[in-house]
C-alpha cells in the first residue's frame, strides 16, 4: 500500500463542517496526519501538489442499477466499481431488480460473494420487498434481512396501499431503512414526459405531477400511523418538496433525495428528443425544478441520488416515447453539479459534498466518513479545471446511455481511496 503526501490541497468534510487548505499525509491506508504545513513523512511516500485540487470524504450513492447478473452486456459488477471510482464514489447500494432478483437470501449471498468483487469499493445490496412483475406478494422479509442487505426497497412504484401497510408494519422491528418510490401508476398512464406545455408542444404522452404528490400524500398518511421510518426516492415536483416539508415539521420519520440530472436539467430539454432524457420520474417543469434546487440547499430533500441506470446502444437508440427510462451517471455527476453550482456560487463546496457523502450515509444508517488524522483514507481527490470528453473511451461504464456523451466538461476525479475490505 502506497504512503502518501499531498500538499495545500483543499480539503473538505462536512461532518466536522471545516473547509481548509492543508498538507495531508496517507500512511498504510489510514490518515496519519492533517497539519498546515508537514515536514516530515515516510522515505517512501508518493508526493503530489494538492493546489488547485479538493479532498474530501468519498462519496454515497443511495441507489443504482447493476446489469449483473442477468444483462452483463450493460453493466457488470467490475464495470460498475470502475464507473464509481472514476466518479469519486467508495459507497454503492444496488437496488433488486436484476435477473433474477434480489429477492432471495442466496441471490444475496452470491451478491455478497467476495470473490465477486475485484475492487474494493464497498457494494451492498436493497432487498427487495415484493415478488414478481406485479410484486403483489411480500418477500421474506425477515430473512432478507438477516441476510445481510443494507435495506429495503423494490425501486418501483407499489400501486397496493394495502401491501404498503402490511409491509410498514413487518419492517418496523426491522430496524433498517425502507425506501420508497411514490408513484401511482394509474395516474401516470403511458407518460413519458412531465405534463404540461412542453408535452403538449413536443407531442409527447404526459405524466401528471399529481402521480408523484399523491402518492406521497397516501404514503405519510400510512407513516403517521404506522411510525415506520422510510427513505422517500425520486422527487421530483415542487408539490413533493413541500409536502415533504410540512411532513418533517410534523416529526415525521422521513428523509428523502432527488436525483442529481432533476437538479440539472427540466423538461425544456427534451425538446432534443434525445432518448437519454427518458427518465423515471420525468424531468420536472421549471418549477420543479428551483423547487428541488431549493428543497437541497434548505435541507428539506437530504440527499442526491444517482440512480445510475445503464442500457446498451441499441436499447436507448429509439424513439423517446419507447426508450427505457434512466441514463448512467456515476462517472458525471459530481463535475457536472459542481460547475453549475458550486461554480456559480449558489451552493458552498461543504453543501454539494454533504448531500453526496455523509447525508447519503446517515440516510443509510452508515457510519459517516471523515477527513481526519486517525480516520481509515476513504476519500476522493477531485480536479474542478482538469477538461475531458465524454466518451465510450474515457468512461470506466459499459453503457454510454447520457445526454452528455460526446461534450466537454470540466472537473474529473484524480483518485479514489477505498477502505481495505
Amino acid at each position: 500500500m502506497t504512503n502518501e503526501l499531498l500538499q495545500q490541497v483543499r480539503v473538505l468534510d462536512p461532518a466536522a463542517m471545516t473547509d481548509r487548505v492543508a498538507d495531508v499525509l496517507i500512511v498504510d491506508g489510514k490518515i496519519e496526519a492533517i497539519a498546515d504545513s508537514i515536514s516530515e513523512w515516510p522515505t517512501d511516500s508518493q508526493v503530489r501538489d494538492g493546489r488547485g485540487l479538493i479532498l474530501g470524504p468519498g462519496l454515497v450513492d443511495l441507489y443504482s442499477h447493476s446489469g449483473e447478473p442477468g444483462f452483463e452486456d450493460r453493466e457488470t459488477l467490475r464495470s460498475l466499481q470502475q464507473a464509481a471510482i472514476a466518479g469519486g464514489f467508495t459507497r454503492l447500494n444496488i437496488l433488486p431488480d436484476t435477473t433474477p432478483a434480489l429477492d432471495n437470501p442466496a441471490g444475496l449471498a452470491w451478491l455478497q460473494d467476495k470473490r465477486q468483487f475485484q475492487l474494493p469499493v464497498q457494494v451492498r445490496a436493497w432487498g427487495a420487498l415484493t415478488l414478481g412483475v406485479q410484486g403483489q406478494q411480500m418477500t421474506e422479509l425477515a430473512e432478507l434481512g438477516a441476510a445481510g442487505v443494507v435495506g429495503f426497497a423494490d425501486g418501483r412504484a407499489l400501486s397496493s396501499y394495502g401491501l404498503l401497510r402490511r409491509l410498514l408494519e413487518y419492517l418496523q422491528p426491522l430496524q433498517k431503512p425502507v425506501a420508497l418510490w411514490p408513484c401511482d401508476p394509474k395516474l401516470t398512464g403511458n407518460g413519458v414526459m412531465r405534463e404540461g406545455p412542453e408535452s403538449i408542444r413536443f407531442g409527447l404522452p404526459g405524466s401528471p405531477a399529481i402521480a408523484e404528490t399523491t402518492a406521497i400524500a397516501a404514503l405519510f398518511e400510512l407513516v403517521a400511523a404506522i411510525g415506520t421510518p422510510v427513505h422517500i426516492m425520486r422527487v421530483s415536483t415542487a408539490r413533493s418538496v413541500e409536502l415533504i416539508q410540512v411532513a418533517k415539521e410534523r416529526g415525521l420519520p422521513i428523509t428523502a433525495s432527488t436525483t442529481w440530472m432533476h437538479l440539472l436539467l427540466n423538461s425544456q430539454a427534451i425538446q432534443t428528443y434525445d432518448p437519454n432524457l427518458r427518465l423515471e420520474p420525468p424531468l420536472g417543469n421549471l418549477t420543479d425544478q428551483a423547487a428541488l434546487i431549493d428543497g437541497i440547499r434548505q435541507g428539506v430533500l437530504d440527499a442526491i441520488a444517482i440512480d445510475h441506470t445503464p442500457y446498451t446502444y441499441e436499447e436507448k437508440t429509439v424513439a423517446f416515447a419507447e426508450a427505457p427510462p434512466g441514463a448512467i451517471g456515476l462517472e458525471l455527476a459530481l463535475p457536472l453539479l459542481w460547475q453549475r453550482f458550486v461554480m456559480s456560487g449558489e451552493w458552498t463546496a461543504l453543501e454539494l459534498w454533504r448531500v453526496l457523502s455523509s447525508n447519503p450515509a446517515k440516510c443509510l444508517q452508515q457510519p459517516v466518513a471523515t477527513v481526519a488524522p486517525g480516520q481509515p483514507a476513504e476519500l476522493a481527490l477531485f480536479d474542478p479545471s482538469q477538461p475531458w470528453v465524454v466518451s465510450g473511451q474515457s468512461l470506466k461504464s459499459l453503457s454510454i446511455n447520457t445526454p452528455w456523451l460526446g461534450q466537454e466538461l470540466l472537473g474529473q476525479i484524480v483518485q479514489t481511496w477505498c477502505p481495505s475490505s
